[in-house]
């Protein structure tokens, strides 16, 4: 499981003129799932993205959490974040979770930063959307579990 984290002031995706989610100070959660992924995995990135601290303190530290300063978050599924480019210069796909098994983990990821306390909204899964931030600072953070 792949993740590209953008702290944002802003954050909106659009499925044609539809807004779908909408944040003001928060993340932007671009998730990549591959075929071996599990919830095990995505309970991991969870509590790893909900407790890192990236958003600034008082002195312009980045010591707080999405928690911490009360920020929101997008999940936007992305299955081109499994894109291997080592070969060639079409990217393969080939470790990319089919859509069966992506679909149910990208929900579950996006409830589980709702339990654990970030309230999360996410895109349409398949769909062709527009994802529009602000990244604040900028600060962009890749994880992989």
């Amino acid at each position: 499981m792949r993740a590209i984290l953008q702290r944002v002031s802003l954050a909106r995706v659009r499925v044609e003129s539809r807004i779908l989610a909408e944040i003001g100070l928060g993340l932007m959660i671009l998730l990549g799932v591959e075929k071996e992924d599990t919830h095990e995995k995505a309970d991991k990135l969870a509590q790893k993205i909900a407790n890192l601290r990236i958003f600034n303190d008082t002195q312009g530290k980045m010591n707080l959490s999405v928690m911490d300063v009360h920020g929101d978050a997008i999940v936007v599924s992305q299955f081109t974040l499994m894109a291997d480019t080592r070969k060639g210069n079409r990217p393969s796909f080939v470790d990319a979770a089919p859509p069966e098994l992506a679909s149910p983990l990208v929900d579950y990821f996006t409830q589980q930063l709702n339990q654990i306390g970030v309230s999360a909204q996410s895109g349409e899964f398949g769909a062709h959307m527009l994802v529009e931030i602000a990244n604040d600072g900028p600060v962009t953070i890749s994880l992989q579990i």
